[in-house]
């Protein structure tokens, strides 16, 4: 098949859609499969294509207020030249934004078959940015987009319910996966933690995600302090960057933070924590979530995306009501205190994911847009018959 991926973040973009799209893309280059990847243009790195992989680069800009966020620039009528050229059997779209808008309309007056990708929770970032009063008609725009598709992909059956709310009815669930090779308990580095200035019996808070509002990573630190009064020699630790950095770091000069971690970095700062404190209520899934929970370390989490789906609370981490802020404190401190509790949970969470494979999930995406292609040539077929 020539698979088309079309999407306005991608390595070496850091942030869980360029991440999981590249991963999608090499893992049906590796099944056989050709990509014809249409990305924006990368202002430090030129678009370099993986062997099995077309690329197309177009313009494209930083998203106002989240610079780490980019957007192709529409591009309809480029997109049907070069699909008229060589066609893709299916098109997957990943990004709502203009480049994606123009690559579902593009699709559709070729008469190719499209899904689309459901990853970032626009409609709640906007409030987080002094817009909130845009909620509704960027949630209006979210789902009349899906809704031009064949069908959407989603993490979660959770989102595929809200989106089904929305008038968007052929949602898919597209599981995510860890790579559980890399984040590994025995990536734990004690030469690292002595870099934090932390003993070895002390617990140490973690967070990995952008530095941004609407990650709410004032509850980070606040369990880190309500951690401290019970273990006065813990350690927090904020891993990633963003446009809350320099504010959190001016007021929390105790707090280390690390900058953005990747690759076998990222797995040691991972497996050498004790704790990792998620409270971010904007997210369609969570990787990091996974990634703590393969690197042998209990979650605590508000009760949605990844959290809701792969937590048992209690046993393998916890989980705490959506919005519950003062309980998530409080259950992130007493577990961070509790020595045995986190070994305990930590070892069930490893478990939990260990079979989570990449090459499963690529397998079902595979098997997506295999049966989105089958399903076009029969209607096509059938209506060449009438």
């Amino acid at each position: 098949m020539r698979i088309g991926i079309v999407t306005e973040t991608y390595a070496p973009d850091v942030n869980g859609v360029a991440l999981t799209v590249q991963s999608l893309a090499r893992g049906v280059i590796r099944r056989g499969h050709t990509v014809d990847l249409v990305r924006p243009i990368h202002p430090d790195t030129p678009p370099l294509a993986d062997a099995g992989m077309d690329v197309l680069a177009v313009e494209g800009g930083a998203v106002p207020r989240y610079a780490g966020l980019r957007f192709g620039m529409p591009s309809r009528y480029r997109l049907e030249r070069r699909w008229r050229s060589d066609r893709p059997d299916a098109i997957y779209v990943a990004t709502e934004g203009p480049l994606g808008w123009s690559a579902v309309s593009a699709a559709r007056r070729l008469g190719i078959p499209v899904a689309t990708g459901f990853h970032t929770r626009f409609d709640f970032y906007v409030g987080h940015y002094g817009f909130g009063a845009l909620t509704p008609l960027v949630r209006h725009y979210l789902a009349r987009f899906h809704r031009r598709a064949q069908t959407t992909l989603v993490p979660t059956g959770q989102l595929a319910g809200e989106l089904n709310d929305l008038g968007v009815h052929d949602v898919r669930v597209l599981r995510r996966a860890v790579d559980t090779l890399r984040f590994h308990p025995d990536r734990r580095d004690h030469a690292l933690r002595a870099a934090w200035g932390v003993a070895p019996e002390a617990p140490v808070i973690l967070s990995v995600g952008r530095v941004a509002p609407e990650k709410n990573l004032h509850v980070v630190i606040d369990a880190y302090r309500a951690l401290a009064r019970r273990s006065p020699g813990a350690r927090c630790v904020i891993v990633g960057d963003g446009p809350g950095r320099a504010a959190l770091e001016a007021a929390n000069p105790d707090v280390i933070f690390a900058g953005t971690r990747s690759g076998d970095d990222l797995a040691a700062y991972y497996a050498s924590a004790d704790l990792f404190v998620f409270p971010s209520l904007t997210e369609t899934f969570g990787n990091v979530v996974l990634e703590a929970m393969s690197s042998g370390i209990p979650v605590v989490a508000y009760a949605e995306a990844a959290a809701r789906e792969f937590i048992r609370n209690g046993q393998n981490g916890i989980h705490v009501a959506p919005g519950n802020e003062g309980g998530l404190i409080e259950r992130a401190a007493a577990l961070g205190a509790d020595a045995n509790a986190r070994a305990s949970m930590g070892h069930a969470a490893r478990t939990s994911v260990a079979g989570l494979s990449p090459e499963s999930v690529v397998a079902a995406f595979e098997s997506i847009m295999q049966s989105l292609a089958k399903e076009h040539v029969h209607e096509r077929s059938t209506a060449v018959a009438a």
